[in-house]
């Protein structure tokens, strides 16, 4: 429950922030729109012409889409902007500051700052899902939802543990911002299935930066495409990453010297 008491901690703030500057909604809410009315328009063309992408069919291209956008909002609400904030704070060693308090320190940087406009992402991704459902009908059931809810939950997890590694690596290097700047760009893939690409491109989709377990491999789930192995490993490789970015985080705060260096 402590990372949910902090979560809505620094989202009050987030949100007593933000509201003093109340166009940036409409901006952001401008922005979201285009991004899905292009996307949406892009499978329109697509489907005018075919009626299966890779074996993928229109409703479950749309479930996918849904997946992107939902993901990518939950990035941008506290995952992007608290490792920003981290790397920051990293590099003007201010980070002394939250190493003192009682809190874990992993979970203060974690959750230090809330975007709240990115629950626009949130919130069309769902309403995109929510669509999607009701085409797909009967074919998603009880059992498709909980493997859903659990990729879902696994591929977040893996996200989390792939930026904090990175973010992790600003106590040794100074712009690491250029890093993550690659991962966003590359994240753009996740809105067509990863199995549409080359052998090379799959392989760094899926194992170099995870984009096909945080937006494929739950919407697979969703639409009975998932088998057994790619779910266990999926749940494996989120324990894994989390495990190893924890271990790396300690690793890099033996090796911060702070502002008094």
């Amino acid at each position: 429950m402590t990372i949910l008491r902090l979560l809505w901690i620094y989202l009050r703030v987030g949100v007593m922030n933000e509201l003093a500057y109340r166009v940036n909604f409409f901006v952001r809410l401008f922005q979201s729109l285009l991004e899905l009315g292009t996307a949406l328009a892009g499978l329109a063309v697509v489907f005018s012409y075919t009626d299966t992408l890779g074996g993928w069919r229109p409703d479950e291209i749309l479930a996918l889409l849904g997946v992107y956008f939902l993901v990518g909002g939950v990035i941008s609400v506290v995952i992007q902007p608290s490792m920003e904030g981290f790397i920051e704070s990293v590099r003007e060693g201010t980070l002394d500051f939250t190493l003192t308090k009682p809190e874990d320190a992993q979970l203060l940087v974690s959750v230090q700052a809330v975007d709240l406009w990115g629950f626009i992402d949130v919130l069309l991704g769902s309403g995109v899902l929510v669509v999607a459902l009701a085409r797909l009908g009967e074919r998603v059931g009880g059992l498709e939802a909980a493997m859903f809810g659990a990729m879902l939950t696994a591929g977040i997890g893996i996200v989390y543990a792939f930026w904090l590694i990175l973010a992790t690596c600003s106590f040794w290097f100074v712009r690491v911002e250029n890093i993550l700047v690659i991962f966003q760009s590359m994240y753009q893939a996740g809105r067509w299935p990863v199995s549409l690409y080359p052998g090379w491109l799959r392989y760094g989709l899926t194992f170099l930066v995870p984009v096909a377990f945080a937006t494929t491999v739950p919407a697979e789930a969703l639409t009975g495409r998932l088998n057994t192995e790619t779910m266990l490993g999926a749940l494996a490789l989120a324990a894994a990453l989390l495990l190893a970015s924890r271990a790396f985080w300690r690793t890099g705060i033996r090796h911060y010297s702070g502002a008094s260096a």
